[in-house]
């Protein structure tokens, strides 16, 4: 009987297997990791910013719906 592989094929992401190659190619300290390092900043803002942005028009929706006093005089 043959002997199975010990070693099977990982299949994984290929973005994932990009990056992990350029790792060891170039390392982490790499000019291209520093700059992925503030893309992901960059993009973490962004994300803020539309989260920020849809918090400010669900306040402005619940101001607009609460209704104000009108003072009338009765004379």
């Amino acid at each position: 009987m043959p002997k199975e592989k010990e070693n099977p094929e990982v299949l994984s992401c290929p973005v994932a297997r990009f990056f992990s190659e350029m790792e060891k190619t170039y390392g982490r300290k790499s000019t291209f990791f520093s700059h992925l390092h503030q893309s992901q900043i960059e993009f973490l803002k962004a994300i803020r910013s539309l989260v920020d942005d849809q918090i400010g028009e669900l306040e402005k929706k619940k101001e607009k719906g609460k209704k104000k006093a009108t003072k009338i005089e009765v004379g």
